[in-house]
């Protein structure tokens, strides 16, 4: 018995027969559709009272016979499109229409979805014999930013179209226009803003316009830094996210049509999404799905050097996963079999589920380890009764600049967000022999995932030791003020709300005039360039006089002494 697809419930046996005698036709690769196959597609929808269409591959052989209702068709499972960006998937679509109505807006969402060669409509006359044949094809990317194109109907018995050679034509201008595959073949995405207005909504909802702009931004400077070419950006603006897919239905076939139309291979969402909606809007592309707490986790396991970074992103990353982990296919719903295995048994997806379980369990064990160590490095320290001083701010903020000019280290500096992961620790000598501990920590970022916080729970414990905080800010970013509150209510979080700290803005060099005048003026703040030793004199004035404010009430301030002359610190530091 040959396969008949779609809606099959209620079909007697003969008309199931009658369905598959379609499978006999045989198109010329030169025609859409031929008159007698159109012919037989129109009375096998007259005698059913449903729409009947067939999928024909390039040589011209019918592949599949679709069965649907009396308004839409049932397309089976195509299976991933896995063509070059300049090919179709070589099927196209024919099928009735029973009252001679257009092409309908699940056929042209179909034929971008699936990259069909073509989509055609026969229109059904009174008497069940075919009429108008409508026809639609996708366009490459435009300025008009179309994505398909219907032809003129014409009547089925007079069609003039050359299939083959329109194919043909598309491929060339698609392929023209898409330009050559990236040399790395690095992902390309097309990232999807949702701007949630109402803060009980989904987590990451946006309180203004410009709020809106600067996560924008921050968004496709995550991109980058994890290695993807964004090539859209779409914003939609909700009062509370849609329950399924975060975005309206029709939103999300526009997002998906547009960039298959760009030949992305990603779609990146902002703010995060639920595991319900990541699995619906999965089911909906064929593309990657991730959101932006998956795309700093991607870029956190790229950064990660030492064991320590790299068991703490593993970590973070299997405690996202594991709610996530579902069915997606009948292969993971088989049941284990042997010995112990029969019966009902569990099945692959609990036996991963548990897996998973097993390895947080114990990553959890070896970070505890971890820590522990770092608390007798920091035992030994608290004897030796030096002063630790730890930068911390938003990534990118130039910290790792300022900690390289300060102790004349080398620490890895990249214009990347995230580039620093892992703590680093310095001495900086003072005159009378006097030294603090200074240390570089990892960079902080808006709605930062609170599995990435517990994960890096044993590096960020590192700040709980420091007597003083240097909170660099860049100045030179428009959204300097909104990374500082950032940054204070992730302190804050992390119970360091009464640390002692000083603000530094950073980044003085780029300012213009403009910016200079709306740099906030606070009494005990320091701005300077981080890479401009001259510019950083100012600040180890600033650090001596807070720690010497400190210093009362620490252990450390017996041996910290009296201060010395603010020009003697300063020339003494400088040099080196």
């Amino acid at each position: 018995m040959l396969p008949i697809s779609g809606h099959t419930s209620g079909l007697k046996p003969s008309e199931l027969r009658l369905l598959e005698r379609i499978y006999r036709r045989r198109v010329d690769p030169r025609e859409v559709v031929s008159e007698e196959l159109a012919a037989f597609l129109c009375h096998c929808s007259h005698v059913l009272g449903r729409q009947v269409g067939v999928l024909i591959d390039r040589s011209g052989a019918i592949v599949h016979v679709v069965v649907g209702d009396m308004h839409r068709l049932y397309l089976p499972d195509l299976g991933r499109h896995r063509a070059s960006r300049s090919r179709f998937r070589g099927l196209r679509l024919v099928h009735t229409h029973l009252k001679s109505e257009p092409l309908s807006r699940d056929d042209l969402v179909d034929l971008a979805k699936l990259r069909l060669d073509l989509v055609a409509a026969i229109g059904m006359r009174s008497d069940g014999r075919p009429g108008l044949l409508m026809a639609a094809h996708l366009l490459p990317d435009n300025p008009e930013q179309q994505l398909w194109r219907e032809l003129p109907p014409q009547p089925v018995h007079r069609m003039n179209l050359r299939f083959d050679a329109l194919i043909s034509a598309l491929e060339e201008e698609w392929a023209r226009r898409s330009g050559p595959l990236p040399v790395d073949g690095g992902d390309r995405a097309v990232v999807v803003q949702v701007v949630l207005t109402t803060r009980h909504g989904q987590r990451g909802a946006i309180s203004s316009e410009q709020e809106a702009e600067q996560r924008g931004a921050e968004l496709r400077a995550l991109c980058r830094t994890a290695g993807l070419e964004v090539l859209d950006v779409v914003r939609q603006q909700r009062a509370v996210g849609d329950p399924r897919f975060l975005l309206g239905k029709g939103k999300l076939d526009e997002v998906v049509m547009r960039a298959m139309q760009r030949d992305a291979t990603l779609l990146v969402f902002d703010p995060d999404l639920t595991p319900a909606q990541a699995r619906a809007i999965s089911d909906a592309t064929e593309l990657k799905v991730i959101d932006r707490t998956m795309l700093i986790l991607d870029i956190f396991a790229q950064h990660a050097r030492s064991r320590d970074g790299k068991l703490q992103v593993e970590l973070a990353q299997l405690k996202y996963t594991l709610p996530r982990l579902v069915e997606k296919n009948t292969m993971m719903s088989r049941l284990t079999g042997g010995i112990g295995g029969r019966g009902p048994g569990e099945t692959k997806l609990e036996i991963n589920r548990r897996r998973v379980r097993e390895r947080i369990t114990l990553l959890e064990r070896e970070i505890a380890q971890l820590s522990r160590r770092r608390q007798e490095r920091r035992k030994r320290r608290r004897r030796r009764e030096l002063p630790v001083v730890a930068i911390v701010g938003y990534t990118n903020a130039g910290k790792s600049t300022l900690f390289n000019t300060l102790t004349h280290g080398s620490v890895l500096v990249a214009d990347q967000l995230f580039a620093t992961l892992d703590p680093t620790s310095r001495r900086l000598r003072f005159p009378d022999e006097r030294e603090i501990i200074l240390t570089d920590t990892v960079g902080f970022i808006r709605d930062l995932p609170a599995d990435l916080v517990n994960a890096f729970r044993a590096t960020l414990e590192e700040l709980d030791e420091a007597d003083l905080l240097l909170h660099l800010v860049d100045a030179s970013d428009p959204a300097c003020a909104a990374q500082k509150a950032a940054v204070e209510r992730i302190l804050a979080e992390l119970g360091l709300a009464d640390t002692p700290r000083l603000v530094v803005y950073n980044k003085i060099d780029a300012l213009s005039p403009e910016q200079w005048q709306l740099l906030p003026t606070e009494r005990e703040a320091v701005a300077l360039s981080a890479h401009d030793p001259e510019t950083v004199r100012p600040l180890l004035l600033a650090l001596e006089q807070a720690l010497n404010q400190v210093a009362c009430r620490r252990s450390w301030g017996r041996r910290w002494g009296a201060a010395t002359a603010a020009t003697g610190l300063a020339a003494h530091a400088a040099s080196g």
